[in-house]
């Protein structure tokens, strides 16, 4: 969906919507959408800048960094945003840091599925896990540590590492 700078009433355009999008589009390639993107936004035009608030919910599927279990990352966010004219994207260098959030509108024009995208991939987490405690697999059978099973013996010892243990004992 476009929205036209130029078309926009004064008292703004409220838009609530769903959005299809497809997994490959996201930065996480193991993601997979469970529900589709619901959006909503309130945008507003004050002189030449776009002021946009918004929520975007959706329900996806990632899998564990650590087990590579699948499990549901439910979203849930707010943003705000304001968009300038591509004329002011010259001086960017020179704005705020308080002006993070700023983006810039070209040919009068913006493309919502592009900001709903962008929002919804920046609420994915850095490493994607089922729960922060996940232990992940057995280095020695490869049984799911969390579900009990593996009765392994685990040398923790890093075999790299005994001359070094070995030297800190002699320095005691």
């Amino acid at each position: 969906m476009i929205i036209d700078i130029d078309l926009m009433p004064d008292e703004g355009v409220q838009v609530c919507q769903e959005f299809d999008f497809f997994s490959m589009e996201l930065v996480d390639e193991n993601a997979v959408f469970l529900k589709p993107v619901s959006a909503e936004l309130y945008v507003k035009k004050s002189g030449e800048d776009v002021f946009i608030k918004g929520h975007v919910s959706a329900l996806l599927s990632f899998v564990c960094h650590r087990c590579l279990t699948p499990y549901e990352f439910p979203v849930d966010s707010d943003f705000d945003l304001v968009y300038f004219p591509e004329e002011l994207d010259e001086i960017k260098d020179q704005l705020e840091s308080g002006d993070l959030n700023s983006y810039f509108y070209q040919q009068r024009q913006i493309d919502l599925n592009e900001l709903v995208l962008e929002q919804l991939n920046l609420t994915f987490p850095y490493k994607s896990l089922c729960r922060q405690d996940c232990q992940g697999i057995c280095p020695v059978c490869g049984i799911i540590v969390r579900e009990g099973l593996c009765s392994c013996e685990k040398d923790e010892t890093d075999p790299r590492l005994v001359k070094l243990k070995t030297y800190m004992k002699d320095k005691r």
